[in-house]
């Protein structure tokens, strides 16, 4: 290796020039920030909520307040310099509040059964751990599919 091939490998990537790994590690952390910061909204939502409307209602309620933010956040911060369409964006929204609000009644009334009548802080921190889970999955989705790599 000539010393010019050595110097060009080591020199720090500029801010505009990404190798793939390094991508993906950006995408993941911000990712992880806006899943945070979201899901702490949806939950201080569905507190606020779940005592006048119920846990079912102030769960699917407080989903679509936050979903849209969250999807306008991973296309101008997480995803920032990927292309994606407008319809794919919207039809992204659209399967993660349909995704979420079943996820979560499913995970609601699954703790009903198993607890009987849980607290709205029992429940909160239910739909936070299952969050996470569903977060995971739909990071692959983004990345993958509505914010793909164009070559």
């Amino acid at each position: 290796m000539t010393t010019v091939g050595l110097v060009a490998s080591t020199r720090p990537l500029s801010r505009g020039t990404h190798t793939p790994h390094h991508e993906l590690g950006q995408h993941a952390a911000w990712y992880v920030v806006a899943g945070v910061i979201t899901t702490g909204a949806q939950s201080a939502l569905f507190l606020m909520l779940q005592p006048p409307v119920g846990s079912q209602v102030a769960n699917l309620m407080a989903i679509a307040l936050t979903t849209v933010a969250n999807t306008e956040f991973h296309r101008r911060v997480t995803f920032a310099g990927r292309p994606s369409e407008a319809g794919k964006r919207h039809l992204q929204d659209f399967l993660t509040f349909l995704f979420y609000a079943g996820y979560g009644s499913i995970v609601l009334a699954s703790l009903d059964a198993v607890v009987g009548n849980p607290s709205a802080w029992m429940q909160t921190v239910v739909l936070f751990a299952a969050s996470g889970v569903g977060g995971a999955i739909r990071f692959v989705v983004l990345r993958w599919w509505v914010f793909a790599a164009r070559h």
